[in-house]
């Protein structure tokens, strides 16, 4: 008699908060009178040729901040953000050129040498400069460490995996200039342990392909307890061995190549037959001891052994999906 499948049971989704439960009331977000390192900000603005348009709390969380008009010259991008997109630019500044408004005002905070860096809105910022604008709203926020956060609330262009990827090694090596916290209590921050090391592949070598090692990496790349510095050390040892892997994948897909077996596939369908993991049950399994074994796989790969049905039949999204 044939057993009946169990169903599964449904995802729980986040509830809902109550309507009406949190935050302030739309007329106590400028009621009282904001506090010292507000009132600083607010002169340092308007030292800086900038003008202060508004001083109020967020209606969320209640935090001070400032709606200001500042000298576009002075607002820079935070260091570590992705590069620029001259594309994107471009469509952005022939959007805000047809509407002759610019109404999407960028988050910035005070920075020590004199500017006062956005880390949402460096395509907005590029669009605004080739309009030939002289001056730039943005919301200036009085905690520098928010630049450091706002990743997950940069929506202003989607992330593909090598952007995504810098981006957040970009973001350790400024932290870990700045800061001597672990790796680990930044992990909301860096999102996944794997960008910060494919982050430094991608730095390293240009053409890198993550996409085809990045499910391999979830699982036995896992966030560090040391501290920032010596945790970004051992990043740049586990972004070595991964370039190693991948000269080693290189030629097996060149040794294909030869054969005559061509397919946007070729990458994904090697790195799939090097990887073990599929029969590990252990579900973080030791990132060296992982990698020994992928390595010493991709040594031994022998394209000869391969037909090409099994190319056909392996499917998947090409490894240059980044």
């Amino acid at each position: 008699m044939a057993t009946a499948k169990k169903k599964r049971a449904p995802k729980k989704s986040k509830k809902a908060a109550a309507a009406r439960t949190r935050g302030l009331d739309a007329l106590k977000l400028d009621s009282t009178a904001p506090p010292t390192a507000v009132s600083a900000l607010d002169k340092r603005i308007r030292d800086d040729g900038g003008a202060v348009l508004a001083t109020y709390r967020d209606p969320l969380g209640g935090r001070w901040q400032i709606l200001a008009s500042l000298p576009i010259e002075i607002v820079a991008p935070t260091p570590y953000q992705r590069d620029l997109s001259d594309t994107h630019v471009a469509r952005l500044a022939d959007a805000i050129d047809k509407l002759d408004r610019y109404l999407d005002p960028v988050v910035a905070v005070p920075a020590e040498d004199g500017q006062y860096w956005t880390p949402n809105g460096h395509h907005r910022l590029g669009a605004m400069r080739q309009l030939g604008a002289k001056a730039i709203v943005a919301i200036v926020v009085p905690e520098p460490d928010v630049a450091h956060r706002i990743l997950a609330l940069n929506t202003e262009k989607a992330h593909n995996l090598r952007e995504r990827a810098m981006e957040v090694a970009r973001l350790a090596e400024a932290l870990a200039a700045l800061d001597a916290g672990s790796e680990k209590s930044y992990s909301e921050v860096f999102e996944e342990a794997p960008l910060i090391t494919l982050g430094l592949c991608y730095m390293e070598n240009g053409r890198f392909s993550g996409g085809a090692y990045h499910s391999i990496l979830k699982r036995c790349d896992q966030f560090l307890s040391a501290k920032l510095p010596a945790a970004l050390e051992e990043r740049r040892a586990r972004a070595a061995r991964l370039l190693e892997l991948n000269e080693y994948v290189n030629e097996a897909v060149k040794a294909l190549k030869a054969r005559g077996l061509e397919s946007p596939y070729l990458k994904a369908f090697v790195v799939a037959r090097i990887n073990h993991l599929r029969f590990v049950k252990d579900k973080h399994p030791d990132f060296d001891s992982t990698l020994d074994k992928i390595i010493g796989a991709a040594k031994r790969f022998n394209a000869g052994n391969v037909k090409p049905d099994q190319i056909a039949r392996s499917g998947g999204a090409p490894s240059s999906e980044e």
